[in-house]
C-alpha cells in the first residue's frame, strides 16, 4: 500500500487546488456580476466536457500510460491557471475568459479522474480495493470542508492571482510525487493494436450492456445520482425557507456532512467494508436515504438533529460510493476501466442538470421539504429492488474476463 499512499498524496496537492481555484472564480463571478444566471452558466460550462467527452476520452485512457495522462492533465490544467494570473495581473480579465478557462480545466479534469480511478486497480491488492477507495472518499471531504474556508482566506490576503498561484504550487508537489512512482499498464485483453476512438468507445458500452449485472451496477448510480443531486444541490433553499437564511447555519451543515465523508473514509479504511461489496453499498444508501429523509424536517427547533443527519448522510454516502469504485476495479478488464469510469464521470454529470430540471419545478409547486421525502425514499426503495436482482448480487462473483463480448475473447 505505500505505492498507493504516495500516488494518493499526489493526487491530494492536487485536487485541493483545484478546488480552492474553483470556488475563487465561483466566488469572484458572484461578487463581480451578482448574477445567478452566470453562475449557473458557469457551473454548465465546466460539466460539458465531462457529459460529451467523457465516452471519447475512455478509449484513449485504456490506451495510453495513465501516469503520463495524469500528469499531462494536471499540466495542462497548471497552464489554464497560468493564463488567468496573467489576465488578473494584467487587469484584462473578461467573463468569457473565465468560462473558457473552466471549459478547458474541466476537459483536462475528465481525462484526471478516470485515469486516476483506473490506475487504483494496477497498483493496490484487491482485498484492499475497499479501503483504498474509502481513502479517496474521505479525501473529498476533506476538500469539501477545507477548500471553501481556504479560499475565502487566501481571497482576504492575496490578490486572485495570488490565491490562483496556489494551485500552480499544488500541481507541481502533485507532478512530483506522481514521478517517484511507478503505474503499471495492464495486459492488452480487449483492445486491438491500431487505434480506434469508436471502435473502442463502442465496444466499452458494448461492454457494460452484455453484462447485466455491471449494466444494472450503472443504473443504480445512475438513480442515486438523480435521487441526490437536487436534494443537496439545494440545501441552501431549504435553510433559506426553514432556517431563516442563516447562512452560518448553511456552513455547520455542510462541514457536518464534509466530517461525515471524512468518518465515512477512515471507516472503510479500517474496516474494509463487508465480503459482499454490494452489500456495503446498499448499507450506504440506506443510510443515505433515511438522512435525507431526516434533513426534509429540517426547522431552527430541530436544528441539531439536522447536524447530526446531515453528518451521518456523509457517513453513508463514503460507505455507498468507495464499493462502487472497489466493485469496478475489481471486476472490469484492466484496460477497460478508462472507459468504465469515463462513463460514469459522464452519467454523474448528466444527472446534475437532469435531476435539477425535475427538482426545481417541483419543489417550487409541493415545497422544498417533498424534494429530500421524494429523494430519500427512492434511495430507501433502491435497497430491496436491489437486493432482489440475483445478476447484481452475483456480480462480484465473476472475473474481468467471464465479462468479455464474445467478439473480443
Amino acid at each position: 500500500m505505500k505505492k498507493f499512499f504516495i500516488f494518493w498524496a499526489s493526487q491530494a496537492f492536487s485536487l485541493i487546488g483545484s478546488a480552492v481555484v474553483e470556488f475563487a472564480l465561483a466566488w469572484y463571478l458572484t461578487k463581480e456580476t451578482g448574477s445567478a444566471t452566470i453562475l449557473s452558466t458557469a457551473v454548465l460550462v465546466a460539466l460539458i466536457p465531462q457529459i460529451l467527452l467523457g465516452p471519447l476520452i475512455g478509449p484513449l485512457i485504456d490506451r495510453w500510460n495513465r501516469k503520463t495522462i495524469m500528469i499531462f492533465a494536471d499540466m495542462s490544467v497548471t497552464l489554464v491557471t497560468v493564463a488567468l494570473v496573467v489576465l488578473f495581473l494584467t487587469n484584462t480579465i473578461e467573463i468569457w475568459h473565465i468560462y473558457a478557462a473552466m471549459f478547458l480545466r474541466a476537459i483536462g479534469q475528465s481525462f484526471q479522474f478516470p485515469a486516476m480511478m483506473a490506475a487504483v486497480a494496477t497498483i493496490v491488492p484487491e482485498q484492499h480495493l475497499s479501503r483504498a477507495n474509502g481513502l479517496n472518499q474521505m479525501l473529498q471531504g476533506v476538500i469539501g470542508i477545507a477548500a471553501p474556508p481556504l479560499g475565502a482566506l487566501l481571497m482576504e490576503m492575496l490578490p486572485m492571482q495570488g490565491v490562483l498561484a496556489v494551485d500552480i504550487g499544488t500541481a507541481i508537489i502533485g507532478i512530483g510525487c506522481l514521478l517517484f512512482i511507478v503505474i503499471p499498464q495492464p495486459v492488452r485483453t480487449t483492445l486491438g493494436m491500431k487505434l480506434n476512438i469508436i471502435g473502442d468507445m463502442v465496444q466499452g458500452f458494448r461492454y457494460l450492456w452484455t453484462g447485466k449485472g455491471l449494466r444494472q451496477l450503472m443504473g443504480l448510480i445512475a438513480l442515486t445520482g438523480f435521487f441526490a443531486t437536487p436534494a443537496f444541490v439545494l440545501i441552501p433553499m431549504l435553510v433559506n425557507n426553514h432556517l431563516a437564511g442563516d447562512v452560518l447555519k448553511l456552513g455547520w451543515i455542510n462541514s457536518a456532512f464534509g466530517v461525515g465523508m471524512i468518518s465515512g473514509g477512515v471507516l472503510l479504511g479500517i474496516w474494509g467494508g463487508l465480503k459482499k461489496r454490494i452489500l456495503t453499498c446498499l448499507l450506504g444508501i440506506f443510510i443515505v436515504g433515511l438522512t435525507m429523509i431526516g434533513l426534509g424536517f429540517t426547522s431552527e427547533r430541530l436544528f441539531y438533529f439536522s447536524l447530526s443527519v446531515s453528518l451521518l448522510s456523509g457517513i453513508g454516502l463514503a460507505i455507498a460510493n468507495a464499493p462502487f469504485m472497489a466493485i469496478i476495479n475489481s471486476i472490469v478488464a484492466k484496460d477497460m476501466q478508462g472507459r468504465i469510469f469515463s462513463v460514469i464521470g459522464s452519467i454523474s454529470a448528466v444527472m446534475t442538470p437532469l435531476g435539477l430540471a425535475f427538482a426545481g419545478p417541483l419543489a417550487d409547486a409541493i415545497g422544498i421539504r417533498w424534494i429530500f421525502f421524494i429523494g430519500g425514499g427512492g434511495f430507501i426503495l433502491l435497497v430491496p429492488l436491489s437486493l432482489l436482482s440475483r445478476s447484481l448480487m452475483n456480480l462480484e462473483s465473476q472475473k474481468p474476463e467471464e465479462k468479455l463480448p464474445e467478439a473480443n475473447r
